[in-house]
């Protein structure tokens, strides 16, 4: 059992569910792993579908 202090936070994509996970970035995006969601460009969208930013949120399980 995991008993990580900090929980990473993920962001899922309101259009095709697509899950943005900081550790693994977007590469192929230009977002290298270890970016947070915040400190993504507003210009980013989404590698799946191409949604914008703006229609992440925060993904919850």
């Amino acid at each position: 059992m995991s008993t990580e202090t900090e929980t990473k936070q993920l962001w899922v994509c309101t259009s095709c569910g697509f899950v943005y996970d900081p550790d693994e970035g977007d590469p192929d995006g230009g977002i290298p792993p270890g970016t947070a969601f915040d400190e993504i460009p507003d210009s980013w969208f989404c590698p799946v579908c191409g949604a914008r930013k703006a229609d992440f949120e925060p993904y919850t399980d």
